[in-house]
């Protein structure tokens, strides 16, 4: 109460926030006239004349009313577009660093180019994130010529683009890209053996378009580089067999049934006759024997895949493969799997091939890797519901930008059935009534199964439509931008980052192309343009006249985000429009998270079969379910990064050791301190200070000095005893004596390549190896709940302590094959700088796999295994540099 009188006295944070841009505004707009009367020439050369002011020491903020105004005179001219004031102050809260809530067609992309022109100045890059390839090339390409009018240059990032195309985009003052690539660049270039062949460079500026998809949404699934492992397909056909003969156990007490099903969680927990009877069907004995546990993880993935997880839901069979669809966008995602088995266990239940597991080489989650930018920012028409999300995981502050004309679109409540089929029925009556009076309508469904029988209900009630979903999404753009024409219907699953606006009356651009090629027949496209732009304008006035573009969504979704994204494809630009929902008590979100209490409002307003209701309590009580699940989702990813931020420390830390030893022109200070590390190590071991030397085991010492440096120690036992607190730095000086040794014997053009080449590859190898072992120490702390151990506070104390071993590891295997390694061929020196890669890595997250070297070609002539050596001993080569050469191959 008292935070409502104070908000009306002095308005609300956002009103404030307003309140203190609007001066600026004011200042570019007072310019405006100025930059007006610029030439085309003289409006060019305000570039190289704000980089001139940035030189020399004049602060960024204080172009920005200049730079603004410019940015729009250039956006009239090129594309005949002038920013709206409210673009202007969304133009700022980018710059700013912050998240700016616009609703749809208030034209988001043309804001990005005030800030992105503005940051661009400083030379050191700006990129701008999208969702999809798609709206990366329109947005690059439209946008594009804003910015090379005023002489920027302008770089894409999308599929199949080669390491040179890749550095050139980056190199470029503004790049337009997706999540996806970016992330996948940032792993593949701390994959590399070269500074040279990185493609990005720093992290400077970057603007998240949809930010609440790329960075809520997506941000639950890290982004993964894995190579393919050497287990058995196998075991999940036959695991598969026995899941059919599991029943589900009674939802009142649990018992007389195989499993059971939480729903909340989305987990299926086997019950004691489930194991017992998994137990008979598989013929083992004891399913929690520690030797069984990989059997009892591929046996409750098999559940989950059976029992969790819906064909043309949650996934699609589609040429022989499962693919996965976006719960949020309703979009496929090929290219990526779900982890742990599961995506094999749901091939071996849809009888398609199951391609290999695959092992993690490398992985980064959204959250952290756009925490590395200096200055993050994003747009989107729905952020103000996950402001705390935004605040509490990047630091960002959200401000709702006013639209540029007022609102007008209806919301009605919500009409609230007993059943789906009552509802359905409902839905398709409304449809068939906006269609008979010529009203577009949009309808928003949240499966594709539930697109397909809505479509089947209106193909036999005779009624025209376009059904937009994974399954064809191809022509996405094309149906989305005509479904406000008169008459249309639309169905969409999840209209979440479409990014076309839809236009009343039609979109005449779409229409012209489909008649002509604006590139092979630019007079039939112009033709046809003029004709569409008429057609268009007088549908346009009669869909007015009829309410405008009217929204139906067949059922809530579980975030208040995703209903107010279908919401916002209506009321565009001050245009008319309306919106409903249709609910039923089967819904997922009402059976799962509101039934109880919303079935009970429902017994007190007396609903029966048959009828609908609409009240503002059932309303409420809906978005009061939503915003527990929001709660639980958010309380999940929160819990994902405090584990995540454990292992983003150890990757920043590797993939810095990894540029260092990059960029070093020699490494032998830091090869002799690793030696030296590593030798007072053995000796503490074996031979501790705080015990008499008669005690020592100066076996032992000898034999791990040998296997670690290929070294032999002259002194006698009871010589080294005499050392005492001496015979450390005796070690010592012995190991940096052979490394000495082993330098000349390299030649210093070769030990510093061989020493970069086993570094790298040591690192690359013991890194790898530590993601596996944390992914078992993530699955395993869990437990230590039981013992009253804090997981999180276990997780990092031995995720620490794991990641010091692998550092220990890596510089005792380094050390091993540098002192082993014999000396090879120049020719053969070089082929050590062309490291052989996994024959295939798989990026999860929808990205393409990336391609395999070539081959490495000998230079000189091939010499047989049993040909005379080139070296002159007289011996075959076999057993000769053959068999240096297969030794250091082999290191």
């Amino acid at each position: 109460m008292f935070q409502t009188v104070l908000t009306k006295i002095f308005g609300s944070k956002n009103d404030r926030e307003l309140k203190r841009i609007r001066p600026t505004v004011e200042r570019i707009n007072e310019l405006e006239p100025r930059f007006q009367a610029l030439s085309d020439d003289e409006l060019k050369a305000m570039t190289p004349r704000f980089k001139e002011r940035l030189e020399a020491g004049e602060p960024l903020d204080d172009l920005l009313p200049e730079a603004f105004a410019t940015v729009r005179e250039a956006a009239r001219r090129v594309l005949g577009m002038r920013h709206f004031d409210v673009q202007l102050i969304g133009g700022v809260v980018l710059h700013e660093g912050k998240i700016a809530e616009m609703k749809t067609g208030e034209g988001k992309t043309l804001v990005a180019t005030l800030p992105v022109y503005l940051n661009a100045l400083t030379g050191r890059g700006v990129h701008v994130v999208t969702v999809n390839d798609y709206l990366a090339r329109r947005d690059a390409e439209w946008m594009g010529e804003v910015y090379r009018f005023l002489g920027m240059s302008v770089g894409i990032i999308v599929h199949g683009l080669n390491d040179a195309e890749r550095r050139e985009a980056y190199g470029a003052d503004i790049t337009y890209g997706t999540n996806n690539e970016f992330g996948f660049d940032y792993l593949r270039d701390n994959m590399k053996f070269r500074l040279e062949d990185y493609v990005q460079r720093e992290f400077h500026y970057a603007i998240v378009d949809e930010v609440d998809s790329i960075l809520i949404d997506e941000a639950r699934t890290p982004l993964i580089i894995s190579g393919p492992s050497e287990d058995s397909t196998e075991k999940y056909y036959v695991i598969d067999k026995i899941i059919p003969h599991l029943r589900k156990a009674h939802e009142e007490d649990g018992s007389d049934g195989d499993y059971t099903v939480d729903e909340k969680l989305k987990q299926v927990i086997l019950t004691e006759q489930g194991v017992t009877k998994v137990e008979k069907l598989l013929g083992i004995e004891n399913l929690y024997d520690p030797r069984e546990i990989e059997t009892l993880h591929h046996v409750n993935q098999a559940l989950r895949a059976h029992v969790m997880f819906k064909r043309d839901v949650d996934y699609v069979v589609k040429d022989g493969k499962v693919i996965i669809v976006d719960e949020f966008t309703g979009r496929l995602m090929p290219g990526r799997r779900w982890s742990d088995g599961l995506h094999q266990a749901i091939e071996a239940k849809e009888g398609v091939k199951i391609e290999s597991e695959n092992q993690t080489l490398a992985t980064v989650t959204f959250q952290n890797y756009f925490r590395m930018y200096e200055k993050l920012a994003g747009m989107t028409g729905t952020a103000d519901t996950e402001a705390v999300e935004f605040r509490e995981i990047y630091d960002l502050d959200v401000v709702v930008i006013p639209t540029n004309k007022p609102m007008i679109r209806q919301d009605h409540g919500d009409v609230v059935y007993r059943t789906k089929k009552e509802k359905f029925e409902a839905v398709v009556a409304e449809i068939e009534e906006c269609h008979r009076r010529g009203q577009p309508v949009l309808v928003g469904t949240i499966s594709i199964e539930d697109s397909e029988k809505l479509s089947r209900m209106l193909k036999r009630r005779g009624v025209p439509h376009h059904v937009l979903n994974a399954k064809y999404h191809e022509k996405e753009a094309e149906i989305v931008a005509q479904a406000g024409r008169k008459g249309a219907v639309t169905i969409s699953t999840n209209m979440a980052g479409r990014g076309t606006d839809i236009m009343l009356g039609g979109n005449p651009v779409f229409l012209a192309r489909a008649e002509a090629d604006p590139s092979e027949d630019p007079e039939g496209y112009e033709a046809a343009l003029e004709k569409y732009k008429e057609i268009c304008a007088r549908e346009k006035e009669e869909v007015i006249a009829l309410g405008g573009l009217h929204i139906i969504g067949t059922e809530r979704h579980e975030s208040r985000r995703i209903d107010n994204q279908l919401r916002g494809r209506a009321g565009r630009q001050g245009d008319p429009g309306s919106s409903r929902f249709y609910v039923s008590l089967e819904d997922d979100l009402m059976r799962i998270f509101g039934s109880e209490r919303i079935s009970g409002l429902l017994t007190k307003l007396g609903l029966q079969e048959g009828e609908d209701i609409q009240h503002p309590w059932i309303t409420k009580a809906i978005e009061n379910a939503q915003k527990k699940v929001e709660a639980h989702n958010f309380d999940i990813r929160k819990h994902l990064l405090e584990y995540d931020d454990v292992m983003n420390k150890q990757r920043e830390a590797i993939y810095r050791w990894r540029r260092e030893v990059l960029g070093a022109e020699d490494l032998t200070d830091e090869i002799k301190e690793m030696a030296e590390a590593v030798a007072e190590g053995l000796v503490a071991d074996r031979c501790p200070a705080d015990e008499p030397p008669e005690k020592w085991d100066l076996q032992g010492l000898r034999e791990l000095l040998f296997k670690q440096f290929h070294i032999q120690l002259e002194p006698s036992d009871e010589e080294l005893r005499e050392m005492g607190d001496q015979l450390s730095g005796f070690v010592v000086e012995r190991v940096i004596q052979r490394y000495e040794q082993k330098l000349e014997e390299f030649g210093p053009d070769m030990a510093a390549r061989l020493q970069k080449y086993i570094l790298l590859q040591s690192i690359d190898a013991h890194w790898k190896d530590h993601l596996l072992s944390m992914d078992h120490l993530k699955e395993g702390v869990g437990l230590r709940g039981y013992a009253q151990e804090n997981p999180l506070v276990v997780y990092k104390k031995e995720g620490y302590e794991l990641f010091m071993s692998m550092r220990d590891r890596i510089e005792e295997d380094v050390l091993q094959k540098l002192f082993l390694i014999q000396v090879v061929r120049e020719e053969e020196a070089q082929e050590l700088e062309q490291p052989s890669r996994p024959a295939r890595m798989v990026l999860s997250h929808g990205s393409r796999p990336a391609q395999p070297k070539g081959p490495v070609r000998r230079e000189g002539p091939r010499v047989g295994r049993n040909d005379p050596c080139p070296c002159g001993s007289g011996k075959k080569y076999k057993k000769c540099c053959g068999a240096v050469s297969a030794q250091a191959g082999a290191a």
